[in-house]
């Protein structure tokens, strides 16, 4: 009898990668590379989007027709003339043509393999008897992507082939470009201007690197820069240039450039072929000529190497396959993402100032240091009125741009949220007295006070029912008619500012000095009093029965209730009712059955439902989004995640492990998701119950403050390992199905090794070097000491 063959499975999830064996079945599955200056994201198939800054974001690669200036999108479209980094092959014996990885050329090879590692995204190849490599990574120094190839012949034969490293230049510039080989710097060089309307624009521009540049360790054997010239009648799936025996060596005069060289190959059998490619953007040849020197000259090139330290790793061999992946996520993948939105800004020099302090909240605990410099810059630019702006200036030449010139009611809200996170993990207490100037004034204040003036302007901004106002917009950006004649309220933005009070009061009580403390015995009398109005105002006003309504507009209509046909119902609001403690007993447990019935789906739990299908002016532009996209109802993971850590709170650990588990594809449905699990993604579609043919699938943008908030869940709640004044709180709250779990923690310089139990027993127990704890806490923790933390727990009478 033939032995079963176990099939390869098709995404794979490790410490050091995670990878697809084919091109077709996720066809946008997708990795992406940072460093503090450039981000390239490139799908499996071959297609790239590179951007640096310099300072605002730039690109070097371009479509074939002029692009507008935009940031990066959600479900990114991918086309045929996308730019993209590409690998042509030729068998010059058979004439046979494929392209590598897969575009454009779409023919399959033996064996083919896309990773996703740590510092650089791969692929493997078998062709035809070949065994092919190639892996970018980026240079830590320049604007500049490392390709390497290598290629070896493990046929039985010796093979005649032509390689084309075909990578896309495009439109640089309506006013200037051209593109030439240079000898001595085996490059090709595209060099453009960047046009100018006013004179000072001119002497702005004259620092900018306008140079897309190809720069090779071997000297090709020919090569060709004009796209045109390259294609001619076969297009990019079968180009004329390459029907040729020998590339034109042709540049091109204001034409759209294309950077490609060949290299003749003739590899005896066993025989090996390997180089090195550099592409990226510079000021002039002098700077692709320093490139050349100190990448080609050494072996030590310098590309960028991770810099932060997880604060958490879970020991995944004794879990379920899904649990595995999960915390394989957790322990490698979770911590680059949330390093990447704190190295790279988004990518933006005025990052909007809720996502800034979110991010660095997840920065707190890899980097520390960098988290709180960069809490410290958003309070330079708050207004002594207490209100921060709508972005956080990065730099003296940086100005306010796109959503960051709409008014926006949330950003102060923040502050304490977020810092209270970053002062539990540090017990950085000597932050609270640094003096911090204002945007507005010279006179500086205690950090206490800028957070003290960040609540007082919220409350200040209130309607006589005690309602926040909304503007043009909170947290959801695109809800900007709720409030823009200003008359709008936000239940979210109400209960959020319950919240932050809650944080503040928490702040003041757990890391003010108490001399500081008794000073400020009636104001913190006053934000308590303050906190229960804004709960007491919220139920009088905004519950609708079973859910809370998502606010009321300028015309007085309240919107998520239940008459309405479309956005009946929000998550936000439910979950920071939670947060806030703002329910009874009966309505938390009404809220969770609506939320459960009307918005949960396999993927997640969407943002709100059902989704708008035409205009509300009442509400804005987020009506105007398709159904299913972005904040019209996706799963959009943000909200989830605050949905799951309000959960924590209120005791649903199952839930809440069970919404954080679904912001993951797993076995079942990531072909339909087509997304890996090396990040989780802005959003997955949702419109669940209206379209459902569409729902599930992913945006594939790794940009999202989901990632601070996801960490926090599982270091905080689900293993339960909470600081607060330096000590260390044991709280574990595994779900039913984890039985045991164990790991290490970092805490102020210390390591803990974990194991959690579950047990026959009452109550839980708690050891720490074999010593059974009088509480549920470690005290007198020793940077650089390591302990051992054994728990046992309860098992639920459901288990």
């Amino acid at each position: 009898m033939a032995k079963d063959i176990k099939p390869e499975p098709i995404v794979s999830i490790n410490p050091d990668s995670v990878s697809v064996n084919s091109p077709l079945l996720m066809p946008n599955a997708n990795g992406y590379l940072y460093n503090p200056h450039m981000l390239l994201q490139v799908n499996c198939r071959g297609y790239a989007i590179g951007q640096f800054m310099q300072p605002e974001p730039s690109k070097y690669s371009f479509a074939p027709n002029l692009e507008a200036t935009t940031f990066i999108q959600p479900e990114h479209h991918y086309y045929a003339h996308h730019p993209g980094r590409f690998f042509y092959l030729k068998d010059n014996d058979t004439g046979e043509l494929i392209s590598l990885p897969y575009e454009p050329c779409r023919k399959q090879v033996d064996k083919f393999i896309f990773q996703q590692q740590q510092d650089a995204i791969a692929w493997q190849f078998k062709h035809n008897g070949l065994e092919i490599e190639i892996r970018v990574e980026l240079s830590e120094q320049y604007i500049a992507e490392r390709w390497q190839l290598s290629i070896i012949n493990q046929s039985e034969r010796e093979q005649s082939l032509s390689l084309y490293p075909y990578f896309t230049v495009g439109y640089q510039s309506w006013m200037n470009q051209s593109a030439r080989y240079v000898d001595e710097l085996n490059a090709i060089v595209a060099s453009a201007i960047t046009p100018y309307q006013k004179v000072s624009q001119y002497y702005e521009n004259q620092e900018l690197k306008d140079s897309t540049f190809l720069l090779s360790d071997k000297a090709p054997d020919a090569w060709l820069a004009n796209q045109q010239l390259f294609e001619g009648e076969g297009g990019l799936a079968n180009p004329d240039a390459l029907a040729k025996p020998k590339l034109d060596n042709l540049g091109s005069h204001y034409q759209v450039a294309c950077a490609c060289m060949q290299y003749q190959l003739q590899l005896k059998v066993g025989e090996q072929f390997d180089n090195t490619w550099y592409f990226g953007a510079a000021k002039d040849l002098d700077e692709i000529s320093a490139i050349k020197d100190q990448h080609f000259s050494s072996t030590n090139a310098s590309i960028e190497q991770a810099k932060f330290s997880p604060c958490i790793k879970v020991n995944p061999q004794y879990l379920s396959a899904g649990n595995q992946r999960l915390f394989s996520f957790v322990n490698d993948w979770l911590p680059r993402q949330i390093d990447m939105h704190g190295t790279t800004n988004r990518l933006t020099t005025d990052p909007q100032t809720r996502n800034y302090l979110q991010d660095n909240m997840g920065v707190g605990f890899l980097v520390p240091k960098q988290a709180r410099s960069a809490f410290v810059l958003a309070m330079t630019q708050q207004a002594s009125s207490g209100e921060l702006p709508d972005g956080i200036l990065l730099n003296s030449n940086a100005k306010l741009k796109y959503i960051n010139q709409v008014p926006h009611s949330d950003h102060s809200a923040w502050l304490s949220i977020c810092l209270l996170c970053y002062l539990d993990e540090t017990n950085d207490a000597s932050l609270l007295t640094e003096l911090i100037g204002f945007s507005d004034s010279i006179h500086a204040q205690p950090v206490y006070q800028h957070l003290l003036k960040a609540i007082d302007y919220l409350l200040s901004k209130r309607d006589e029912r005690g309602l926040c106002y909304i503007e043009q917009g909170d947290w959801c950006d695109p809800m900007n008619m709720v409030g823009h004649k200003g008359k709008g309220v936000s239940t979210w933005l109400t209960l959020a500012t319950a919240y932050s009070i809650d944080c503040l009061l928490a702040i003041l009580t757990l890391y003010l000095p108490t001399e500081l403390q008794h000073s400020l015995t009636e104001q913190i009398t006053k934000l308590k009093v303050a906190k229960q109005k804004l709960n007491d105002s919220v139920n009088t006003h905004c519950w609708d029965g079973d859910w809370y309504a998502r606010g009321i507009n300028d015309d007085g209509r309240a919107f998520g209730v239940k008459t309405d046909q479309q956005g009946r119902i929000y998550l936000n609001p439910q979950s920071w009712a939670l947060l806030a403690n703002a329910t009874t007993p009966a309505k938390k447990y009404s809220l969770l059955n609506e939320v459960q019935r009307q918005l949960d789906t396999p993927y997640g739990v969407m943002m709100l439902a059902p989704s708008y299908t035409k205009m509300d002016e009442g509400i804005g532009r987020i009506c105007q989004k398709s159904a299913g996209i972005a904040e019209n109802g996706s799963v959009y993971n943000h909200a989830a995640v605050f949905y799951a850590y309000s959960l924590y709170q209120v005791g649903e650990s199952d839930l809440a492990f069970s919404v954080l588990a679904k912001m993951l594809p797993n076995e079942c449905d990531q072909l339909l998701r087509g997304q890996l699990p090396s990040f989780i993604p802005n959003y997955y579609r949702g419109a669940y119950y209206q379209l459902p043919d569409y729902a599930g699938k992913s945006s594939h943008l790794f940009n999202t403050g989901t990632v601070a908030w996801f960490y926090r869940c599982i270091v905080e709640e689900l293993c339960g390992l909470k600081g607060q004044q330096g000590r260390l709180l044991i709280q574990p709250k595994l779900p039913k199905q984890l039985t045991k779990l164990s790991g290490s923690r970092l805490f102020l310089g210390a390591q803990i090794d974990f194991e959690y139990l579950k047990k026959d027993i009452d109550t839980p127990s708690y050891w720490l070097d074999d010593q059974l704890l009088n509480q549920a806490e470690i005290t007198g923790i020793r940077s650089g000491q390591h302990y051992r933390l054994t728990v046992h727990l309860p098992r639920s009478t459901l288990e």
